[in-house]
């Protein structure tokens, strides 16, 4: 037991250096892969290899005695691999081992074994739970009593294997001993080279065996194997319904009432820069105030000291991923460049001790000259001409079939006869005679598929004798092939009309129904020719094509894909083409009728300037291998060498590897033959080594060193720079160990010290003969580059292209760049060419290129190439998640800086886990190697990304789908922790503005100090002498008693009950002696009204104020939700200390069912009352307050922040309110007001149950739950009682807009008419929601609504009306400011559209009676006008105080009973927990005054406070939710300083995992903050209140207890 422990404890050895902050979690595999038999698969034998891996890193390790550290590699015995892994390894991909290292393998894994310092854990992402997978915590398995086993069946290299457990983590020197490398089973396979010629310079160096990742120190329960499938059936209670959220009936779940703000301890700061040394987690001091714990559905939340639940996965994560974050970053930048004044973002100060430059400026290299040879053609046409008539027999091409069978010689011959007839008839038969479709210097397309070579080698050489420009491209597949759309631009901006096809590609193509070839996406109208001769006319007898030298006429246009995706032509003309030609000759020593075998693409590039062009000038034979017969038959090219003895073979060194992988099979290969084996990818750095690894194995079959060739070409410059083919083997090929370090600041050094991050580099030979080359500065002016800088080649040649077909500015810029010295001067009067290759010049002339310009990504000022960061992801084994080929990297821009992204394909058998660890592995490797983070790392399934026609991945369309979210990855890993260091610093908050400061009459500081009041409240009227609500009941009945006060609808639209002002006054008299006789309440008893909307709580209501009793209205539980809304009914019925229930018998029944039984204790209920059946009699005497400023009811309600408030209103305030409605909305008896909202609380209740006893009007009930019934309800209702005032909350106009917003025809149909509506506004507490209201008055303008009938009101705890737009006075205005101040507590305005600009609408006018002034929320000093502060009010009808259990003085009076600090002094204030600002307009008010705008722009308590700002959790949503159009909902929580993102998605599960960067980045961008956690939910789970605002803080409860059921959680790093 002891012995397997320490194992454990051995295996468990930690990771990461100081730079990166990823931790990794050990993967539990499966222990039926231990047994995996280590013989087969090729691996070299225990002995050979312990030889090379001596051999490799002998040179940095201590000798034991007797080991000699120079042992030979032995040569492998080849092993005949099985079948299986033949095929697979054959079929992944074509990049596939482009990239492929040995050294850069062992390099990679010492960079993660020197990850070892400290332990760390990185929360794995989860995907939805099937319901098998237990989440208690008694699941869990302690981490001590794992059973772990590493295994490894890698497809991989040398220093690759399984680790049998003695795995000693090394000492800090590196000093291990060899024994134990020697005594570590580990095996490796065989599709590395042994020892190359740069093994020895750059082998790595330190522990480069397997990396055992660590268990977390926070302890996370079993990530279950997840698949992204919907639960099929309802899970437990608290994880089925509970947050579903329904539109009015929503889940007010409470948290403890009113907890005093002391107890918050403030979160550890996760933003901030530890120690180097505290990998503790600072906890901080917790009060000991006892904290009463809510049951959220029937799960006990047990928290730790700093408000961590124990008994969730999701918090264990949170927490494992601030103690990740909470690791020293890397050291803080310095300067910052301004981004507008109000946050300075960071810009990257260049590092003093970065390596710079040191040699002298370079010389312009010349090659050597083009030798004059007398038989050279004038043209390539005169060549055809010559050879078709001189040796028509000669074989010109021979095409294979998939069976690697000779299909069809094509001699010169027939290559003249036909291109002769293909001439004619494009020139002649297209077209009328006086109207020919194509005239000389026309361009046509050429499509031909890759199996058809001569087809289109005739196609190509009848245009040339046509003097038509052939444009070739490839065959588009689909309609929506990636890449074929700019394709198609590129043969619109080019004109082209025509297009020739052989008759097997036309039979292919994408039919219509009736025959006709459709028009591409993109793509101009094209007529199809066939070529085929069967289909051509015979030219004439007399006709023969007309043959020119080569002049300055266009040739041809080759097609480039750029970066970005777009397709530019690069024109090139007949003497470029000519000349090109003759340097190819000379410098490949090309001789009339050489054979030469072809496999790559003849379209274009090197396939078609050797294949095709250089050919017919030497009149040599063309072997050409198609791709189909490579993917069956890797060995097809080496097959025909030796068949046919060819003198010249053209490949990519994919091919060289594919013939390794699969040469085993073969016994009689002979490559004595080959004089020259062009490698056309050799200008790829990563070449190097199948060019090593074929040579090794070849050299036995008769291939010498000096044959392989590798140059370096591009579509703008055609061939740059070919070694040359020699007969002379002492010459040895250039090679260069460069540091990746100095390469990334644009220098280059041999490196020495580290040994790890190196790029080998090999020469591509020597400048093309006649031209001259030159190195220049990436960016910027093109100035020569110094000897030992790196920079991009270009070159002066009459053989390159000369445009980009049509794009001046373009064309400019790279084909007529002056190179310029240091002083200033142009080094040559002729234009040179960029070549868009990244490389130097070195000893004697050796063109050396280290990347393309295609592929560099510029973070942070250093330059990183996209080919070295796929060969590090490559080189982390094992290589069996991820397919080899299937990898592309980019940069996108976030924050004003690249980011890398890296995407793979994964295999289909991989398991979540293991994929997550080689993605946490590439994360340090790709740290460890090139010091940068990787932003993204998204893994999707196999053989999903684009591709290009041959295969490969379509580097721009993956991006392109990466950014618009369509790209479904299955695995997602971000790390903006890592990436981001340009953020802002973090705010330190200024001192404000004190008492001290100057205060002048009414001027702060010299601003007008923001205050501002409503119009009085004017002389009485009738019924105004009343001091309380009952005795204008009593009045009403007396007088009017047969007016129609409350009218209530049904879902149909028809009136279910109604109430006159005498049917009122009998219902309210029989309920008070109802609360007399059965309830014996005493005067002053607090009654709970538990009803659901309708009339019975307006009779309720009067009822306990004619007996003396103080009600409270209580919304009812859900029916179909009891469990999570009934604790809430009990919670509010306890602390309001109700005395007895009433309620309707339907929900009486419901509080005794069995469901409320487990929901609740029903034992602890106070009497219950059923009012149906009421006695008749009335009471004896109805009750008359003592005094006014007694209780006349209590108002309960629940905030967004999950806090349960009850507010006392007294009889005075409740008159005043209901009269201050009264004037500002001009309510008379002769009016009618729709009313649908909630009537439970705030303005709602008080505009149900009081407005209309008080003003006399008759008020149309809509309950908002009918609405989910018939959304049209409400404006049908509007229409037909032709109401001019009308009331709603957010969630019913959200209803209406999402419900209806297709059947506004329908409604116009049906009668529906708007246009008597003059105020329709909505009741809220919050921020105006401009987005909502803007598009409810579009959508139903049509209807006759009037677009500014729509605005809002605005209320709060301390008052419940603030402000309400009225009917008289001047229009809501909107302003813009800027959110950025927004954050540091200012207000600027901005421009409408200007950046970062948010838009607030003011809401509603102030109350009569109401005075309000903005005041600093710390120091209670007054603000000026245009500032933002706290809003303060003054009030008769402010509440009076908090109605709470604890008896919480202090926070009660701070509330009600607030005093400005300085100014005035007197008034006594009450504060309403919500940020906002006054701002002075030019419009005048009805008083004749200037009006005073009031902008709500959020509550204090819904606040964030992050990086020393404060964001509002509504913007950040906003934001969110314009970045995908999937993401329905979305709300923002902080937990321990962690930003958490909820968003809800209305689509497929395929699309969650894209949201992830998605949101990631607009966030960055937009409010520069990095979001910690994104949790992917199904639309419906953010809880909504009842007046549709987000139940941010039940939210975050319901994730960190584990009960939203998510699809998908990212841990961003």
């Amino acid at each position: 037991m002891v012995k397997s422990a320490k194992k454990l404890a051995d295996i468990y050895y930690g990771a990461a250096r100081s730079g990166i902050r990823v931790c990794y979690r050990v993967r539990l595999l499966r222990s039926e892969h231990r047994c995996q038999s280590l013989g087969t698969k090729g691996d070299i034998t225990q002995k050979g290899y312990e030889k090379k891996r001596a051999k490799l890193i002998g040179a940095y390790l201590p000798h034991p005695p007797g080991m000699e550290p120079s042992g030979q590699a032995e040569r492998r015995p080849p092993v005949t691999p099985s079948s299986s892994r033949y095929h697979r390894r054959r079929s992944s991909g074509t990049r596939d081992e482009r990239y492929r290292s040995d050294v850069h393998t062992e390099a990679v894994q010492a960079a993660l074994a020197k990850h070892k310092e400290r332990k760390m854990a990185v929360p794995m992402p989860s995907k939805r739970r099937s319901l098998v997978v237990q989440s208690s915590m008694d699941a869990y398995t302690p981490p001590g009593e794992r059973h772990v086993t590493i295994q490894d069946t890698s497809s991989g290299s040398d220093g690759e294997g399984s680790l049998h457990g003695e795995g000693t983590p090394t000492s800090s020197h590196g000093s291990i001993s060899m024994e134990h490398w020697i005594s570590r089973a580990i095996h490796g396979s065989t599709t590395s080279s042994t020892t190359s010629s740069s093994s020895t310079q750059s082998g790595g160096s330190g522990a480069a065996g397997r990396l055992a990742d660590v268990l977390a120190q926070t302890h996370v329960g079993p990530i279950a194997y997840l698949s992204l499938k919907r639960k099929s059936a309802p899970g437990p209670v608290e994880n089925g319904n509970s947050l579903r959220r329904s539109c009015e009936f929503g889940s007010e779940l409470v948290w403890p009432p009113l907890e005093p703000e002391e107890n918050h301890s403030a979160p550890p700061d996760v933003t901030s820069y530890a120690s180097e040394h505290s990998a503790q987690v600072e906890r901080p001091q917790v009060s000991t105030t006892p904290r009463p714990v809510t049951k959220y559905g029937n799960a006990e939340l047990m928290e730790t000291g700093d408000g961590v639940p124990v008994s969730s996965r999701v918090s264990a994560k949170i927490q494992q991923l601030v103690n990740t974050l909470k690791r020293p970053k890397r050291p803080p930048l310095r300067e910052f460049f301004v981004d507008d004044f109000e946050e300075l973002l960071e810009v990257q100060q260049p590092d003093p001790n970065q390596p710079r430059p040191e040699g002298a400026q370079m010389l312009a290299i010349r090659g050597e000259q083009m030798g004059v040879v007398t038989n050279w053609p004038p043209s390539l046409e005169a060549a055809l001409q010559r050879w078709g008539t001189i040796s028509p027999k000669a074989p010109c091409l021979t095409t294979m079939d998939t069976n690697g069978k000779a299909l069809y010689v094509l001699t010169y011959g027939k290559l003249w006869t036909r291109s002769m007839k293909v001439a004619y008839n494009i020139l002649h038969k297209l077209g009328t005679k006086q109207e020919p479709m194509l005239r000389p210097g026309d361009r046509v397309a050429l499509v031909f598929p890759n199996n058809d070579p001569a087809a289109f080698m005739v196609a190509f050489y009848g245009c040339l004798l046509a003097e038509v420009v052939p444009v070739p491209i490839e065959v588009p597949l689909t309609r929506k092939d990636a890449g074929s759309q700019q394709i198609g631009f590129l043969l619109g901006s080019c004109g082209v009309t025509v297009a020739l096809t052989s008759d097997a590609c036309h039979k292919g193509l994408p039919k219509s129904p009736t025959g006709e070839i459709p028009q591409f996406k993109g793509w101009p109208k094209l007529l199809w020719f066939v070529t085929e001769s069967k289909h051509l006319s015979k030219p004439p007898r007399d006709w023969y094509p007309h043959i020119k030298d080569a002049n300055n006429d266009t040739a041809y246009i080759e097609y480039k894909t750029c970066k970005d995706g777009s397709v530019l032509g690069v024109t090139v003309m007949r003497i470029a083409m000519l000349t090109h030609c003759q340097g190819l000759t000379q410098s490949c020593g090309y001789a009339e009728a050489e054979t030469i075998v072809n496999v790559l693409d003849f379209k274009k590039d090197v396939g078609l300037w050797h294949g095709i062009l250089t050919s017919v000038m030497n009149m040599m034979h063309v072997i050409s291998i198609p791709y189909s017969l490579m993917k069956v038959n890797p060995l097809s090219w080496i097959q025909k060498v030796c068949q046919y003895k060819a003198r010249v073979a053209c490949v990519k060194s994919r091919d060289m590897h594919w013939a390794l992988v699969a040469h085993r099979d073969q016994r009689d290969i002979d490559l004595s033959s080959l004089r020259m084996l062009l490698v056309a990818d050799g200008s790829n750095p990563w070449s190097i080594s199948s060019c090593d690894a074929f040579l090794n194995v070849f050299q036995g079959k008769g291939l010498r060193a000096e044959v392989i060739c590798p140059c370096a070409s591009s579509p703008e410059a055609l061939t740059v720079a070919i070694r040359r083919p020699t007969d002379d083997c002492n010459l040895p090929p250039g090679r260069g160990v460069l540091s990746m370090h100095g390469l990334s600041h644009g220098v280059i050094r041999v490196d020495t010290e580290e040994k790890l991050s190196v790029l080998t580099v090999q020469d591509v030979g020597t400048v093309m003969p006649g031209a001259l080359m030159c190195v220049v500065r990436p960016d910027g002016v093109p100035q020569l580059c110094k000897t030992d800088e790196i920079g991009e080649v270009c070159v002066c040649s009459i053989a390159t292209g000369t445009s980009y077909y049509g794009l001046s500015g373009m064309t400019k810029n790279t084909f007529e760049v002056f190179p310029m010295s240091s002083s200033g001067a142009p080094i040559s009067e002729y234009p040179f060419t960029r070549t868009g290759l990244l490389g130097f010049i070195g000893p004697g002339g050796l063109v050396f290129i280290a990347g393309k310009m295609d592929g560099l990504m510029v973070v942070a000022g250093r330059r990183h190439n996209a080919d070295d960061i796929v060969a590090t992801a490559l080189a982390v084994e094992p290589m069996k998640f991820v397919y080899r080929g299937r990898i592309a990297v980019f940069s996108i821009t976030v924050l004003h800086d690249e980011r890398i992204v890296v995407v793979a394909e994964q295999r289909p058998d991989s398991t979540e886990e293991d994929s997550f660890q080689w993605m946490s592995r590439v994360l340090q490797a790709i740290d460890g190697i090139h010091q940068v983070g990787v932003y993204c790392l998204a893994l999707v399934p196999s053989n999903t990304l684009p591709k290009t026609p041959l295969g490969g991945i379509h580097l721009s369309e993956t991006k392109q789908q990466f950014l618009e979210g369509s790209l479904h990855p299955c695995n997602v890993l971000m790390c903006p922790h890592t990436c981001v260091s340009n953020l802002p610093k973090p705010r330190q908050k200024q001192p404000e503005i004190g008492p001290a400061s100057v205060m002048v009459g009414n001027l702060v500081s010299g601003k007008r100090i923001a205050q501002a009041s409503g119009r009085d409240l004017g002389q009485m009227e009738d019924n105004d002498q009343f001091l309380f609500l009952s005795e204008v009941l009593q009045w009403r009945a007396q007088t009017t008693p047969d007016h129609v006060l409350y009218t209530l609808l049904n879902s149909r639209g028809a009136i279910a009950s109604s109430l006159t002002c005498l049917q009122l006054h009998k219902r309210a008299e029989k309920i008070a002696a109802l609360l007399a006789e059965r309830g014996h309440l005493q005067d002053g008893d607090h009654v709970a009204l538990v009803y659901p909307p309708g009339i019975d709580l307006i009779a309720a209501f009067y009822g306990c104020l004619y007996c003396g009793c103080v009600p409270i209205t209580v919304r009812p539980p859900h029916p179909q939700n009891i469990a999570t809304t009934l604790p809430t009914v009990k919670m509010i019925v306890e602390v309001s200390r109700s005395a007895c229930v009433m309620t309707s018998q339907a929900i009486c029944k419901l509080l005794r069912s069995k469901e409320a039984t487990a929901a609740v204790d029903v034992r602890t209920w106070p009497p219950v009352l059923d009012t149906d059946d009421l006695p008749k009699k009335k009471p004896p005497h109805l009750h008359k307050p003592s005094n006014p400023d007694t209780l006349a009811y209590l108002d309960f309600s629940v905030s967004t922040t999950g806090m349960l408030a009850g507010v006392k209103m007294s009889h005075t305030a409740t008159s005043a309110f209901c009269r201050s409605i009264k004037l500002q909305c001009e309510l008379y008896p002769s009016r009618e007001v729709a009313i649908c909202l909630d009537p439970y609380c705030g303005l709602g209740f008080v505009l149900w149950c009081l407005c209309s006893v008080y003003s006399g009007h008759q008020s149309i009930l809509i309950p908002p739950s009918e609405l989910e019934v018939n959304p049209a309800l409400w404006l049908m209702a509007v229409s037909q009682y032709r109401v001019r005032d009308t009331f709603c909350s957010y969630s019913v106009m959200e209803l209406c807009t999402k419900g209806l917003g297709l059947q506004t025809e329908l409604l116009k149909t049906r009668g529906l008419d708007l246009s008597r509506v003059r105020t329709c506004v909505v009741v809220a507490e919050e921020r105006p929601r401009i987005a909502l209201t803007q598009s409810f008055s579009k959508l139903f303008k049509d209807l006759g609504l009037h677009p500014r009938a729509v605005s809002t009101s605005f209320g709060c705890r301390v008052n419940l009306a603030i402000c309400l737009q009225g009917t008289s006075g001047p229009d809501p205005t909107t302003v813009y400011v800027d959110m950025r101040a927004l954050r540091h507590d200012r207000v600027r305005l901005v421009e409408r559209g200007s950046p970062h600009s948010l838009p607030l609408m003011e809401s509603g006018k102030i109350l009569p009676g109401v005075r309000i002034i903005i005041a600093n929320p710390e120091t209670k000093g007054p603000l000026g006008d245009s500032h933002l502060g706290e809003i303060w009010v003054h009030s008769s009808h402010n509440a009076s105080g908090y109605f709470t259990v604890y008896g919480d003085e202090s926070l009660q009076s701070d509330h009600f009973s607030s005093r400005l600090s300085f100014g005035d002094t007197q008034t006594v204030w009450a504060r309403t927990g919500y940020l906002g600002f006054l701002r002075r307009t030019e419009l005048t008010d009805a008083s004749g005054e200037r009006h005073d705008a009031l902008y709500v722009v959020g509550a204090l308590d819904e606040a964030m406070e992050l990086r020393g700002m404060r964001y509002h959790p509504i913007d950040i949503e906003t934001s969110v939710i314009r970045t995908h159009k999937s993401i329905m909902e979305c709300a923002v929580f902080t937990w321990t300083n962690l930003l958490v993102v909820v968003v809800e998605l209305d689509g497929s599960e395929q699309e969650a995992l894209d949201l992830v960067p998605l949101v990631t980045n607009s966030v960055l961008e937009d409010h520069y903050l990095i979001v910690g956690v994104v949790v992917v939910v199904d639309v419906g789970v953010i809880p909504i209140n009842s007046r549709g605002e987000k139940q941010r803080m039940h939210l975050r409860d319901g994730f960190l207890a584990d009960q939203l059921d998510p699809i998908y959680v990212a841990y961003n790093m």
